[in-house]
């Protein structure tokens, strides 16, 4: 069964903490999608930033991820913002 560090955007200290949260090969990192994982790792790793996001999609995406298209960005700057601001859950 491969890692998480086979896929892309994922290296071994993102692979670490995904662990962390339960989610230790990509079909679990499929499974809960970039959103729910990034909400997991936010809630006990609170330095996670939107690239950490836009890295989660891209290797769900199997794209790097400065290769996500503009308007999948927004959506995620839209979710990570409304973490921030407001605790929120994932929707």
């Amino acid at each position: 069964m491969p890692d998480l560090t086979s896929m892309k955007n994922i290296g071994a200290e993102m692979a670490r903490k995904l662990a962390a949260v339960n989610i230790r090969t990509p079909e679990e990192l499929a499974e809960a999608g970039s959103k729910n994982a990034f909400f997991r790792l936010k809630t006990l790793y609170p330095g996670v930033c939107l690239v950490h996001l836009y890295a989660l999609e891209g290797a769900v995406r199997g794209v790097e991820f400065n290769e996500l298209p503009p308007e999948v960005k927004a959506d995620l700057k839209e979710f990570s913002g409304a973490l921030k601001g407001k605790g929120g859950s994932p929707r």
